[in-house]
């Protein structure tokens, strides 16, 4: 049975209705995210890829010669040109995605851009061990991580992560992006777009699962729900029954009722500071950080020792 199989017969059959966020993205749930980073509600994208263009000198001199550059996550492939566009021969390039065609297809397209670059591709899903091509011999790894992708992990979650990262970049150092908390109506609407897309996206869980597991269900019975919890700091996404829904995935069958919800994401929010502390619990070293004008967003520069 798969990870998502037996993912979701827990998420249904248990007390808590709740699964992670990774199996939203197969290649329609990737296509409508790349929607969602447009959208004018969802500052997170525009705001980093204004950080990256202003810092990337940096971002490259810190990075060093012949690094191999691995991005978590990878999808697209857009913010990391512009660390390659900057970087200093490096070694390689190694994007890690769950989405294998996505994936694929954004190698091909980054490839014809970068001839000489040695792109080695990873299907995998990030979040556990996996295997990773050999480092350089005379450059470090240097792990990217934007998105703010990160807050989709509770507090011990996001610690088990990056002491996973520091791990594997032990002697190098990670570049990763994290949304900061701020005023609750701007996050609202980030995640309730006027055109309905973010609603599609948290839809596509079920739709995914219909065609990759066979699941039974009616996706249109369920309402899309995003509210921010201050208390935890942290936007929360659900799919709500209309009325009650009847699922029937591999011979068992489940019933969500109105009231109930399977909850598909959460997004934690950050100060800087918090989330410095808890880079350093991963055995980091927090050695530079940015912001942009407003205090919505940051990147930060954590060394992995060595």
């Amino acid at each position: 049975m798969s990870s998502f199989a037996e993912d979701l017969h827990a998420a249904l059959a248990g007390p808590v209705h709740e699964i992670s966020p990774k199996y939203f993205y197969d290649a329609e749930g990737s296509a409508l995210f790349e929607r969602i980073c447009e959208l004018p509600e969802y500052y997170p994208t525009r705001t980093e890829l204004a950080l990256l263009r202003r810092h990337a000198p940096d971002f490259a001199r810190r990075m060093g010669r012949d690094a191999q550059l691995i991005e978590y996550g990878a999808g697209a492939l857009v913010k990391v040109r512009l660390l390659l566009e900057r970087a200093e021969r490096p070694h390689s390039f190694v994007p890690v995605d769950i989405s294998g065609p996505h994936l694929l297809a954004a190698c091909e397209s980054l490839q014809a851009e970068h001839p000489a670059l040695r792109i080695l591709p990873v299907v995998a899903d990030f979040t556990r061990m996996h295997v990773l091509p050999d480092p350089p011999t005379d450059g470090r790894r240097i792990g990217f991580f934007p998105g703010s992708s990160i807050g989709n992990f509770d507090p011990a979650q996001a610690l088990d992560f990056l002491k996973l990262l520091r791990e594997e970049l032990d002697g190098g150092a990670l570049l990763i992006g994290v949304d900061l908390i701020k005023d609750p109506a701007l996050l609202h609407a980030a995640y309730n777009d006027a055109q309905g897309v973010t609603a599609r996206f948290n839809l596509n869980l079920l739709r995914h699962a219909q065609r990759e597991l066979g699941l039974e269900c009616d996706a249109n019975g369920f309402d899309h729900y995003a509210f921010y919890e201050p208390r935890l700091h942290r936007i929360e996404m659900h799919l709500l029954p209309r009325g009650p829904q009847l699922l029937q995935l591999q011979g068992r069958q489940y019933t969500l009722a109105p009231g109930e919800s399977l909850h598909t994401e959460n997004s934690y929010k950050y100060s800087v500071a918090s989330f410095q502390d808890l880079a350093r619990q991963a055995g980091f070293t927090p050695a530079a950080h940015w912001t942009d004008e407003r205090g919505w967003f940051s990147l930060h520069w954590l060394e992995a020792g060595g």
